[in-house]
């Protein structure tokens, strides 16, 4: 069975960008939770389906099968939720592999540093650039963005 364990942050400057290259997602949602949540996504020239279970702190089963990309762009015309869009970056730091998915259209201005372990309790070396953990809080979950944008937060809390 496959596991993920992965920790959430927010980015608090543009420190990352130098040198970083990004790729393009889309992503949507045909189940969410309560239920497993399964995602349709498309990376650059390639398709993933994902099959994730309930989290358990900052670890959950997950599930991911490479399908055909018409396949994909077919099964997000199914989604249950908009359609998510981002650029992730892969930035390299103390040896550690930082993903950093920075938000398009209703999610904009919204960046999330996301770093997956080997295990729970591994320990991490924050660079400059990462701030507050947000992991535990659901409203920044994929699933929730893609139906509760980040920009509709932004007016709900007066800014």
């Amino acid at each position: 069975m496959g596991i993920e364990i992965e920790r959430k942050f927010l980015v608090t400057s543009d420190a990352w960008r130098a040198g970083a290259v990004g790729e393009e997602y889309c992503q949507g949602y045909l189940s969410q939770y309560p239920n497993p949540t399964v995602r349709v996504r498309t990376q650059g020239t390639k398709a993933f389906l994902t099959i994730k279970g309930k989290p358990s702190s900052i670890s959950r089963p997950e599930f991911e099968y490479e399908i055909p990309f018409a396949e994909a762009q077919e099964l997000q015309k199914l989604c249950i939720t908009p359609l998510l869009k981002k650029t992730r970056y892969k930035i390299l730091d103390e040896e550690m592999m930082w993903e950093v998915d920075e938000f398009h259209d209703e999610n904009k201005g919204l960046i999330i540093a996301e770093i997956e372990l080997d295990h729970p309790e591994s320990s991490i070396k924050r660079p400059s650039w990462v701030g507050e953990e947000v992991t535990m809080e659901p409203r920044y979950a994929n699933s929730n963005l893609a139906i509760h944008p980040f920009t509709e937060w932004m007016i709900e809390d007066g800014r």
